[in-house]
């Protein structure tokens, strides 16, 4: 599709963009800094890579060893 537009319709196209991006309500880093970190410590019990996957459920764990007789 990019190659069918001229470069004006290309700039057109992200002059709407920016548009629509400078109109996304903003919130100060002091307010979501703090809410992102609540979340994260609040999801840290469920979270596989802090707190392991239990042996039952892992899909890769090894089901046994190698043996050539």
């Amino acid at each position: 599709m990019a190659q069918e537009l001229s470069e004006k319709g290309l700039l057109r196209m992200e002059v709407e963009q920016l548009k629509k991006e400078a109109r996304n309500p903003r919130a100060p880093i002091s307010k979501t800094g703090k809410e992102i970190k609540d979340y994260v410590e609040a999801q840290a019990g469920n979270d596989p890579l802090l707190r392991g996957i239990p042996e039952d459920k892992n899909p890769f764990k090894e089901k046994g060893a190698c043996r050539i007789s």
